[in-house]
C-alpha cells in the first residue's frame, strides 16, 4: 500500500466538473478520498501553494519503439519521459518492429508497463497486418488482447473498401479507428510542407491535400458506418474544416492537435537540422492559425505529442533520408501552456480538458475528475515559472527535438500514478513533510 499524500492549498482544476479552486487534496490506497481533518500519521504532505493541481494528463499518440527499435526508446524510458511531462496514460502507436498486430504482441506490452507502474500504457493495434495495408489484421483478437484503438499510423489504409470494412468491424468492437491521414500517390518522397518555403530550400513537398483528401474519405466511411473516427494529428486548415463540418453534423468524428504544429511553421525549417523533419510536415501560419482555433472552441478535442524518438545517428543522416518526428513528452505542457494560456487566448480550464477529457472521450475511458473515489493519477504543475528546454537532461533515450534551448513557461512537477509518486522535481523536496505521529 502506498503513503498517504495530502496536497496542501494547490489550484484544483476538475476538468469533469468544470471547477477551478484552490484548496487540498488527499490520497489513500490509489484513489481520492475528502481531505480529514486529521490526517493519519504516516501522510506525505506536499505544500502545493502556487502549483495547479490536475487530474494526470492523457496523450493519445505516443511511439514506445519497443519491441523491436529499443536503442531509440523502450517503454521504461517512454514511461518515464511521459512521467516527467505529466502523463499517466499514453496510448502507444503499433508501428514497432515487428507492429503489433497479434495479440501475443498486445499484451507483451501491457504486461511489461504494468511490471514498470509508472503510467497506464494502452497499445493501439494495427488495421492491417505488418501495416501493409492489404488484409485486415484480427480485430476482435487484438482487442480482446487489450488494444483500445486500431491505426496504421504512419501510413494511411490505402484502400477505400478496406477502410469500410476496418470500420465496420470496429464500429461493432466499440473500438475508434485512428487514422494517419496521407495520401500515399500525393507528396511521395516529400519531406516538407510543399509551398514557398519547399521551393525555396530545393526540398521535395508533402501538399495538403495528401491529408485533407483522405481526411474527407474517411469522414463519409464514419458517416456511413458510424464508427468512431480519430484523425491524427491534424496539420491542414481544409482537415480542420471537414472535422467542424462532420461534428456539426453529429458525425462520430474526432482529431487532435500536437504542441509542434501548434509553435512553428514551415517559416522555421532549418534544411541542416532534421529534428525539424516530422510527418505530418510544418504547414503555413494559415494553418497553424486554423488549428489553434479549432482546439480552442473544441473542434479539435485534444492535444496529443506525436513522441516519436529517433536515434542521433539516424537523425543525422540529413533532411533528404532520415526518419520523420520528434520527441514530445517533457514539452508539451510548456509548449501549449505558453502559446494558448499564457497569451490568454485559452482559459486554463479549457486547455486541462483537451489534456484529459477531451482524449478519454476518444477512448472511451472514465471521465478524469478530482472528486473523492477517483483515481489518484494526479499531475502538479508549474504554471508561472519559465524554463529552458534541456535535451541532454531529456528521460527519453532520443534527443531530437527543435526546441531544443527554447524557453516555455509551465511544466510538471510531479506525478502520482495510481497514488505512488512516480516522478518529483529534486526542487520539490523543500515542499515535503512528515505528519508527526
Amino acid at each position: 500500500m502506498s503513503t498517504p499524500l495530502l496536497l496542501r492549498g494547490g489550484t484544483l482544476v476538475d476538468p469533469k466538473a468544470g471547477t477551478v479552486r484552490t484548496g487540498d487534496l488527499f490520497i489513500r490506497n490509489g484513489r481520492i478520498e475528502t481531505p480529514p481533518a486529521t490526517p493519519p500519521g504516516d501522510t506525505q504532505l506536499v505544500d502545493a501553494k502556487g502549483l495547479t493541481v490536475v487530474p494526470g494528463l492523457i496523450d493519445i499518440h505516443v511511439h514506445l519503439r519497443e519491441p523491436g527499435n529499443e536503442q531509440a526508446e523502450t517503454i521504461e524510458t517512454g514511461c518515464r519521459a511521459a512521467a516527467r511531462g505529466g502523463f499517466t496514460t499514453v496510448v502507444a502507436m503499433p508501428n514497432t518492429q515487428p507492429p503489433l498486430d497479434t495479440p501475443k504482441l498486445v499484451a507483451q506490452v501491457i504486461a511489461t508497463a504494468e511490471k514498470l507502474g509508472l503510467a497506464r500504457v494502452i497499445p493501439s493495434a494495427c488495421i492491417t497486418y505488418n501495416r501493409a495495408g492489404e488484409r485486415l489484421a484480427d480485430l476482435p483478437a487484438l482487442r480482446k488482447a487489450g488494444a483500445l484503438v486500431f491505426t496504421d499510423d504512419g501510413t494511411a489504409v490505402p484502400s477505400q473498401e478496406l477502410m469500410l470494412r476496418a470500420m465496420q468491424t470496429a464500429r461493432d468492437l466499440g473500438v475508434p479507428i485512428m487514422e494517419h491521414a496521407q495520401d500515399p500517390d500525393l507528396g511521395r518522397g516529400g519531406v516538407m510542407h510543399d509551398g514557398r518555403f519547399s521551393e525555396h530550400w530545393k526540398l521535395p513537398g508533402i501538399p495538403s491535400a495528401s491529408e485533407f483528401r483522405i481526411v474527407e474519405r474517411d469522414i463519409a466511411l464514419a458517416r456511413q458506418t458510424g464508427c468512431a473516427l480519430h484523425i491524427q494529428h491534424v496539420s491542414a486548415r481544409e482537415s480542420v474544416d471537414l472535422i467542424r463540418e462532420a461534428r456539426r453534423k453529429g458525425y462520430p468524428v474526432s482529431g487532435e492537435l500536437t504542441p509542434h504544429h501548434l509553435a512553428l511553421t514551415e517559416a522555421d525549417v532549418q534544411p541542416d537540422n532534421a529534428s525539424f523533419k516530422m510527418n505530418p510536415p510544418l504547414r503555413s501560419q494559415a494553418d497553424q492559425e486554423a488549428l489553434a482555433e479549432a482546439v480552442i472552441e473544441g473542434t479539435l478535442q485534444a492535444f496529443a505529442t506525436d513522441h516519436a524518438p529517433h536515434t542521433a545517428a539516424a537523425k543525422a543522416r540529413g533532411f533528404l533520408t532520415a526518419p520523420f518526428g520528434i520527441i514530445g513528452l517533457e514539452t508539451a505542457v510548456g509548449i501549449t501552456y505558453t502559446r494558448l494560456v499564457a497569451t490568454r487566448r485559452m482559459n486554463l480550464l479549457a486547455w486541462t480538458q483537451r489534456w484529459t477529457t477531451g482524449p478519454a472521450a476518444i477512448l472511451g475511458l472514465p471521465t478524469p475528475s478530482l472528486a473523492p473515489g477517483s483515481p489518484a493519477d494526479i499531475a502538479l504543475l508549474d504554471l508561472s515559472s519559465n524554463w529552458k528546454v534541456d535535451a541532454a537532461t531529456s528521460a527519453s533515450k532520443s534527443r531530437n527535438t527543435p526546441f531544443d534551448g527554447c524557453t516555455f513557461t509551465g511544466r510538471s512537477v510531479c506525478t502520482i500514478f495510481s497514488g505512488n509518486v512516480v516522478w518529483s522535481d529534486p526542487g520539490l523536496a523543500g515542499r515535503l513533510a512528515q505528519v508527526a505521529r
